[in-house]
């Protein structure tokens, strides 16, 4: 009997209570991404619907959005842009400041990384808040890339940032949602 994919990923998705402060409960992929079965399920469904679509780059947010991202840029052919934290890249960079839960900080990517309507995946773990997402877009936005989705294992939809994303016209998919954060 084949399990379906919701069974798949919240067998495999640990949740970790009271991380990194009490009350909140912490989905880690880190298990997702050590069962190569689940880890495989995840980054198919995540690319299926772009299958046989002209996509020129996935942007991938640190660092978990790396390892999807590149896995996900690899099944469709595309290449990757790394979205790093400040200070983090070597050449010449443009940088946006984004919100957090408690506070503001500033992400960057390579000036050359993507050109002018290039059609980009913004890829990462999960989304929360969207306060990463919604940075990570504006950069790209901001280089002249024509985002076709946001793509994420887990949405937190309580938390508001799919919404957020959705209301900047970027299409959102998702595999999973846990209520409750």
């Amino acid at each position: 009997m084949k399990t379906s994919l919701e069974d798949t990923l919240l067998a495999a998705i640990r949740t970790i209570p009271d991380y990194p402060k009490p009350g909140i409960l912490f989905r880690d992929i880190t298990t997702l991404l050590g069962n190569a079965r689940a880890f495989r399920r995840a980054v198919d469904e995540l690319v299926h619907p772009y299958a046989g679509t002209k996509i020129d780059k996935i942007a991938g947010i640190e660092a978990r959005g790396f390892i999807l991202g590149g896995a996900i840029a690899h099944q469709l052919s595309a290449g990757f842009i790394p979205i790093r934290k400040k200070g983090k890249l070597p050449h010449d960079t443009v940088r946006v400041a984004y919100s957090l839960e408690y506070g503001v900080d500033e992400m960057e990517m390579h000036k050359d990384a993507v050109k002018e309507g290039e059609k980009v995946i913004l890829v990462d773990d999960l989304i929360a808040t969207g306060g990463t997402a919604e940075g990570a877009t504006r950069l790209l936005r901001q280089m002249g890339a024509d985002i076709v989705a946001a793509c994420f294992v887990i949405d937190l939809p309580d938390l508001g940032g799919r919404a957020k994303l959705e209301a900047l016209g970027v299409e959102v998919r998702t595999l999973i949602a846990f209520s409750g954060h």
